[in-house]
């Protein structure tokens, strides 16, 4: 089970850190990631990590804004988001499962909302 925290509402260039709770064991071997839906568009992808190795992956246009960690001993990962923009408002959810696109479990989401 995933619990997804942290949104909220902030201004454009405001930074914030999400955070993700997971109960019960996690493969070394799965990933866990981050994806957001935004109002009226589609769930898009934006970061991965490797549980065990610590192996990160964002999509391109997201890279130098995201960063994604994880802390294994309170099985917590984190999404940190720097310069915010109104189109990175979304809900924000994680999930964990054997990689990107093949996640297996999904939390409830948390809405983040960027106000220009």
């Amino acid at each position: 089970q995933l619990q997804a925290s942290g949104g909220g509402l902030v201004q454009a260039g405001d930074s914030l850190r999400l955070s993700c709770a997971a109960s019960g064991g996690i493969l070394s071997s799965w990933s866990i990631g981050w994806s957001r839906q935004g109002p009226g568009k589609e769930r898009e992808f934006v970061a991965n990590i490797r549980w065990g190795a610590g192996t990160t992956y964002y999509p391109e246009a997201l890279k130098g804004r995201l960063t994604i960690s994880r802390d294994k001993a309170q099985k917590k990962v984190y999404l940190q988001m720097d310069r915010l923009k109104p189109e990175d408002t979304a809900v924000y959810y994680c999930a964990a499962g054997k990689g990107i696109g093949d996640y297996t479990y999904w939390g409830q989401g948390t809405l983040v909302t960027v106000s220009s």
